[in-house]
């Protein structure tokens, strides 16, 4: 698992960690990795000696950050010119330092640059960037390198411009090739459209951790982590053992959605899958081992109950959401589902004591929360967990998973791939079955959402990816997640 902080938590932490360091220690750390990392990406495009470097250098730390290693950089032959923001502001030391190691100013952004150092803000910026440096970074594109490519942009700490908290990205913001950040992840490097200005992100290690105190604001499931929860069967266990997942999905006029559910709910951990719903002919047709009925109450005993997907939103729906929400078992509510939770006087109590998931996308989500998830999709996801008491998966690129006591976590395989019709009745299914198999929600959603992630990517190999492409790669994923 990968933790990621705050910029107060992060800022608070380097103020302890440098009360025990001699003064500079900390930039000096962050400077030489970050000097590294620019010079082995200039080996590859040619070498360091005479490349033309362009620093993009603002006030304070980040500024200074980006100076030491443009100094490095200077030293071993690199052609190295700073453009200040706010010249008046500038790191002092550090532009001593560059200027001693051969480098200079400019007032002018140059055609050509084959390295493009991003120092403009750090993690301790607020809103978007001022119109200045907004409109240098609109021409960066517009640079070309040594081999009349486009030049490499590196951004110190993160992307200037990105929402360093949330993943907002408000307006005009650096999109770098790689993100050189230090001590420990943001939630710009995991949340949100902040993700894709970041690039690669490289970890620099400053010492930090130990100053790094409390929970973490976000949380990444590892590979390690999915492979370690993912329940197995054992020499004694049976169909009944290893749970059995009910699934109330689908209708007549919707049968694609129970038989993309049962598909998901079939490559899962679950030992059985029972399905209640008017598509059940459709569904035992395409699926001979799924036990079928026409509704939840004949559907037999099950450990985990999925409720939604291609529900619809007549009666029979809301008695059958009633009776999934009656019972004493974990639940994952879809699509339908969470829309017959509003709705005025025939909205369905949502109030239960056992495990419940929602999984909106952001439709759903303004519907059941009165506002769409906004900038802070973390916070907006938070904040829906708490009032319903329920773990949340918020839906998008980069899924969010959150509990009511305000744990959350950030999906890191989302694909653009998965945004078509469907795909969400396959996680529903997923993740139902890891309920079911006794896994608890939290480790359910965000196990279902990494490992749905994983078949969306493998799945958009072989071209323009479907919900039922999604389905059957999940078995394969699943062959080389768990070995």
């Amino acid at each position: 698992m990968r933790q990621v902080w705050r910029a107060a938590e992060v800022r608070a932490a380097e103020k302890n960690l440098m009360a025990t360091l001699p003064v500079g220690t900390l930039m000096q750390r962050a400077a030489a990795g970050l000097a590294r990392r620019c010079a082995l990406l200039l080996e590859d495009a040619g070498g360091v000696y005479g490349a033309r470097v362009l620093l993009l250098v603002g006030s304070g730390d980040n500024g200074g950050d980006a100076l030491y290693a443009g100094a490095v950089l200077a030293s071993r032959g690199a052609q190295v010119r700073a453009l200040l923001m706010t010249p008046e502001r500038v790191h002092l030391a550090g532009l001593t330092a560059l200027r001693q190691a051969g480098g200079f100013t400019t007032r002018d952004l140059p055609a050509r640059a084959d390295l493009v150092l991003d120092g403009i803000v750090g993690i301790g910026a607020s809103g978007g960037l001022r119109p200045g440096a907004a409109a240098i970074v609109r021409e960066l594109g517009g640079l070309t390198g040594r081999a009349g490519d486009r030049a490499l942009v590196v951004a110190v700490d993160v992307p200037s411009g990105v929402s360093v908290d949330t993943g907002d990205v408000p307006g005009d913001a650096v999109t770098a090739d790689v993100t050189v950040t230090f001590g420990c992840l943001k939630p710009a490097h995991v949340l949100g459209p902040a993700v894709t200005h970041c690039g690669q992100v490289e970890l620099v290690d400053i010492g930090l951790g130990p100053a790094l105190v409390g929970d973490p604001a976000v949380r990444v499931a590892e590979t390690a982590d999915i492979a370690a929860w993912w329940p197995r069967p054992g020499a004694t266990s049976d169909k009944y053992s290893r749970g059995v997942v009910g699934l109330a999905t689908g209708s007549a006029l919707y049968p694609g959605a129970a038989l993309l559910s049962t598909a998901g709910a079939l490559a899962g951990p679950s030992g059985m899958v029972r399905y209640a719903g008017s598509a059940h002919r459709e569904v035992v047709r395409a699926h001979p081992s799924v036990v079928v009925a026409d509704r939840v109450a004949t559907a037999g005993r099950v450990q985990a109950w999925v409720c939604g997907s291609g529900l619809g939103s007549g009666e029979k729906a809301r008695t059958e959401l009633r009776s999934v929400l009656a019972t004493p078992l974990p639940v994952l509510l879809d699509a339908d589902a969470i829309n017959l939770l509003v709705g005025g006087e025939h909205a369905v109590d949502l109030r239960r004591d056992a495990p419940l998931v929602l999984t909106p996308h952001d439709g759903e989500f303004k519907r059941l929360a009165g506002e769409a998830p906004g900038a802070d999709r973390a916070g907006a996801a938070a904040r829906l967990a708490a009032w319903t008491n329920a773990v949340v998966l918020l839906k998008g690129d980069r899924t969010i998973v959150a509990t009511p006591a305000g744990e959350i976590w950030a999906n890191p395989t989302g694909s653009p791939a998965l945004a078509t019709a469907g795909t969400g009745d396959v996680l529903a299914g997923l993740l139902g079955s890891l309920l079911a198999a006794g896994l608890p929600a939290v480790r359910a959603a965000v196990a279902a959402a990494y490992v749905h992630g994983l078949a969306g990517r493998r799945a958009a190999e072989d071209g323009p990816v479907t919900a039922p492409d999604v389905a059957s790669a999940l078995r394969p994923v699943l062959a080389g997640l768990l070995g």
